[in-house]
């Protein structure tokens, strides 16, 4: 390996190691909000089928909240246009007679727990919106630098200012055949990725040899390790995994099925009598993915000392003496032979086969999510589990969700760095909740079904209760959505006042002020109407994901109380003033709104409040004099075209008379809500005076009036 100071270096705020759906969420936000970023992966090709193809209700409301409707691009909500839109699942087990019977029929997603639900597509389109939103975001100066090996880490312990370059990574440039993984059988597959326990090896050889042009020393602020389940970030920290692995074997295949099964197009749980398990997901177009437990895998002997490195802590004590999963001899035609016995008396045969793998059930969580709050890891690389729950792709998109906007603040010198570790606080409970919750749904599913009235069919008394595992799903239907992760107190979360909700269907905790809103959790997003225009609005479509905090204001009914105009009036002064939470923590010459946005959502009828009757601070204008005109709006009311009931302080448990006022940080998580009162303004800036940085000394270049800026809406927005 050749000295550094013979190759080239450079420097960026944020280096992403791994271009899977984690790193590329992290890299959204990071472009989003105007970070200088790099993102490398080993890997030459990009992935165009196969992986991860699920997307709960959660990811699809992030992928929304990067779409907004002026962007004319393919955006992130492609997904949900162009995904098979899933509405039920139904069980099938053996019958008493052990014949394979449909059980039930039950709604796939928890109903009304978003406006979205369950849906399926695959990761290369995905990771294709994500290419091209992050391409327009960052004016085409962040995209994945293939293929680009980490050879060697190092982090600035001492370092002590938040903008330091403190860590140092050397990253080799990979010939593309290196950087190739091997297939078998010619057919696309992930394989070598399910079972890549020697990749290290792979990818290192001949490393010695290598000429200095092909190494460069990058520079970062901040380093994120989204490189999988073997993750090289994570290795190189001394970070574990802490868990246990299974022996059971699960392979996966992608075809349009030719069957007379008739539930093929929707999500089946399938327990057959004698011959494993299948779950059946139907995907786009007419494909459909099966994932299949296979009874028998070919193991390579020979690979028996190392079986520990592959294996974990297996529940089989055999497992150890079986040596490696023979990966060649693990063939579609296999895995779909496996998938006809489960499925008898039902015929099942296939055609336009694109993808397949195989996988063991394992569930694993590091117990720490980073180093010197100065490199992170997020996704595979801190917690494994199976896929059948729909929850991988997803929890580790939602893992950068989390942090990304913490970087971009911290980089941009608006917060403090302690808001960092709130990142490893929060996931890592989202992290072990998953593990637990796949831990037991897998066990059930790979296990062998109990025979209703077994008692009388002898030697069939013992197996899975399929009772139970419909209850397990059921249960676990609202937190594999994504939409109940609930984060404790913290620099970012201030449940103060706040406490549980006697008879209410999920635990959490609420603020008697806005009493259907959990502390903690995202902001469900219900119907407003725009003060200016009547143009309903779905509310989490005025809160995208672009790096701001909005602090919302429910003055309530203004029209039938109007001593609260009157309080709304008198928050004026405080809030146009220099040192309030609205001004402080924006940069000189940055658009009023570009840190904090202030927002008021009325509950009089629309028709009998006017606009400029709402005091300057809810409709304040910018250096040209224009007017924000979306920034007021009546939560109660109807739409003009399809008469929908509009009541959001309903939706939200806020009293009309009583109002509220709600702190929703830049991920939509709700984090405070106190009274609508001068006192509950001062509670508003004490929250932000805890993390943030005052910027009044701090200026961003003067605007120049004269120039054409109708992109600002596209172009990142955080603190310009």
């Amino acid at each position: 390996m050749p000295s550094t100071s013979t190759i080239k270096e450079s420097y960026t705020d944020v280096l992403i190691i791994g271009a899977g759906p984690s790193g590329y969420m992290a890299a959204l936000w990071l472009a989003r909000c105007g970070i200088p970023t790099r993102i490398i992966d080993k890997r030459s090709n990009e992935i165009f089928t196969g992986q991860a193809d699920g997307l709960q209700s959660r990811s699809l409301e992030i992928f929304k909240s990067f779409s907004e409707d002026c962007f004319d691009w393919a955006t992130m909500d492609q997904a949900w246009k162009v995904a098979n839109q899933m509405e039920e699942i139904c069980f099938w087990s053996p019958d008493e007679e052990g014949e394979l019977a449909r059980k039930s029929r039950i709604p796939d997603s928890i109903p009304n727990i978003s406006r979205f639900t369950e849906s399926v597509i695959h990761q290369g389109k995905i990771e294709k919106w994500f290419t091209e939103s992050i391409k327009n975001f960052s004016g085409g100066s962040i995209e994945v630098e293939r293929p680009l090996l980490p050879v060697s880490i190092k982090i600035d312990e001492n370092a002590k200012d938040q903008q330091d370059y403190a860590v140092e990574v050397l990253v080799r440039k990979l010939d593309d055949d290196l950087a190739r993984p091997e297939q078998y059988g010619g057919i696309a597959n992930g394989l070598y990725r399910a079972f890549d326990g020697d990749q290290d090896k792979f990818y290192n050889q001949n490393i010695d040899d290598a000429d200095k042009k092909d190494f460069e020393l990058i520079h970062a602020k901040y380093v994120l390790g989204a490189d999988g389940a073997h993750s090289w970030v994570r290795k190189q920290l001394g970070i574990d995994m802490e868990g246990e692995q299974t022996d059971f074997v699960w392979g996966v295949v992608d075809i349009v099925p030719i069957t007379d099964f008739p539930d093929v197009r929707s999500r089946c749980a399938i327990h057959s009598k004698d011959s494993g398990s299948v779950m059946i997901i139907p995907r786009e177009n007419d494909m459909v993915r099966l994932y299949i437990q296979l009874k028998e895998v070919d193991r390579d002997v020979e690979t028996a000392g190392d079986a520990r490195e592959f294996m974990g802590n297996c529940d089989d004590p055999k497992a150890k003496t079986k040596g490696r999963i023979d990966r060649s001899k693990i063939t579609p035609e296999s895995i779909i032979n496996q998938a006809r016995e489960s499925m008898k008396p039902y015929k099942l045969d296939y055609t336009n086969l694109t993808w397949y793998t195989a996988y063991q059930i394992g569930q694993r969580v590091s117990p720490n999510f980073h180093r010197h709050s100065r490199v992170f890891i997020a996704g595979d690389a801190c917690h494994t589990h199976s896929p059948k729950a729909g929850q991988g792709m997803n929890v580790s998109m939602q893992d950068t969700y989390n942090l990304g906007f913490k970087l971009a603040l911290v980089c941009k010198g608006l917060a403090k760095q302690d808001i960092l570790q709130t990142y490893e606080s929060e996931r890592i409970k989202v992290a072990r909740d998953l593990i637990a919750f796949d831990h037991k749904f897998s066990r059930l599913f790979s296990g062998k079904p109990m025979i209703p009235n077994a008692a009388m069919l002898e030697g069939e008394a013992t197996g899975s209760n399929m009772d139970e595992f419909h209850s397990v799903f059921l249960h676990g239907s609202r937190f594999a959505s994504g939409t109940i992760s609930d984060y404790d107190n913290s620099s970012l979360i201030n449940k103060v006042g706040g406490a549980t909700r006697e008879g209410h269907e999920e635990d959490g905790v609420f603020s008697p002020l806005a009493s259907k809103v959990p502390l903690g959790r995202r902001l469900f997003s219900d119907w407003a109407l725009g003060q200016i225009d009547h143009r309903p609005w779905h509310f989490a479509d005025r809160l995208p994901s672009d790096g701001r905090f909005r602090v919302v204001i429910f003055p309530g009914d203004v029209k039938q109380y109007p001593e609260n105009m009157e309080k709304l009036h008198s928050f004026n002064e405080p809030l146009m003033a220099p040192e309030s939470f609205l001004n402080r923590y924006t940069p000189r010459n940055a658009f009023f709104n570009s840190v904090i946005e202030c927002l008021v959502v009325h509950a009089s009828l629309r028709n009998d409040v006017e606009f400029y009757g709402f005091p300057e601070f809810a409709r304040r204008k910018d250096y040209r004099g224009r007017v924000d005109y979306w920034s007021i709006f009546a939560g109660v009311g109807k739409t003009h075209n399809t008469s929908t009931k509009v009541d959001i302080y309903s939706t939200y448990g806020i009293d009309k008379k009583a109002g509220a006022i709600m702190v929703v940080r830049p991920d939509g998580h709700v984090a405070q809500v106190s009274e609508y009162t001068g006192e509950g303004l001062k509670q508003v800036c004490d929250y932000f005076s805890g993390f943030m940085i005052d910027q009044r000394e701090i200026a961003v270049p003067e605007k120049d009036v004269t120039s054409y800026d109708s992109d600002r809406f596209e172009k990142p927005r955080l603190a310009v």
